[in-house]
């Protein structure tokens, strides 16, 4: 317990899946949690049942993909609490899966917007923050596929530049005592997953096809996932930058 006692913690996509589990987690571990989103019903929903029981929560709305609206909604959570401790970019999307050849300009923008221009609108606008508390921690949610290959090219090459911006925002911050790590979960069951399942078969089908691909014969729980991101927000970290926790069962591995 209280293992983040006290932070101050911005967590974007914090309305479902891993961003919604981190939340409710860092929580119960003490921390404040400012939850963004453009989900308002799940942002709202998260941070209430975090209030009732008991933890400490506040829901913004937010577009990470227009720059304004970070700007104002990052003064805003920073004026609220006088204090930023850790960002945790978690809001991301799937789109296309059509080969390159077929992907139009607005597929690539969409993707990308939400991915990684999100990400680094959020860490342009938390840095200041993060100096006037004395420093920080930034996890990058990214994905296997931001180091694998596979058909969703968009998205894996999101994920990928993230991976890497990560890696670029860790050596250009550290002397300011702000940390940042990427996580790579891979394949985990969250409200997402459960739309695609049942696009293409149905939810059953599509967790024993994928299990089946993972040496530990399971997919992952968003909670596998928060784990993860508590242990890089936490102290425990406090020599960790720059680097990259896999999350998936063994994916990586074979």
């Amino acid at each position: 317990m209280n293992r983040v006692k006290h932070k101050i913690v911005i967590i974007t996509g914090g309305g479902s899946g891993i961003g919604e589990s981190t939340a409710k987690l860092m929580a119960r571990e003490g921390a404040t949690i400012a939850i963004v989103d453009i989900d308002e019903e799940g942002g709202s929903r998260v941070a209430g049942e975090i209030n009732r029981t008991g933890g400490k929560a506040g829901f913004y709305h937010l577009d990470v993909s227009i720059e304004k609206d970070v700007e104002k909604v990052f003064t805003e959570i920073y004026k609220k609490y006088n204090k930023l401790d850790v960002l945790v970019n978690c809001a991301g999307i799937v789109g296309s899966d059509a080969p390159p050849h077929e992907i139009t300009n607005e597929q690539w923008d969409t993707v990308m917007n939400t991915n990684l221009k999100g990400p680094f609108f959020c860490t342009k606008y938390a840095v200041p923050y993060l100096k006037k508390s004395g420093g920080g921690s930034v996890v990058n949610v990214s994905s296997i596929m931001g180091i694998l290959a596979g058909p969703t090219m968009v998205y894996n090459t999101s994920k990928s530049g993230l991976r890497h911006m990560t890696k670029n925002d860790a050596y250009i911050y550290a002397k300011d005592n702000i940390r940042f790590n990427s996580v790579h979960p891979g394949y985990i069951i969250t409200p997402l997953f459960k739309k695609l399942a049942a696009e293409k078969d149905s939810f059953e089908e599509s967790v024993t096809r994928e299990s089946q691909m993972i040496p530990m014969g399971r997919m992952g729980m968003p909670d596998d996932i928060a784990n993860g991101i508590l242990y890089l927000a936490s102290d425990e970290s406090s020599y960790v930058t720059g680097s990259e926790l896999i999350i998936d069962g063994g994916c990586m591995i074979v």
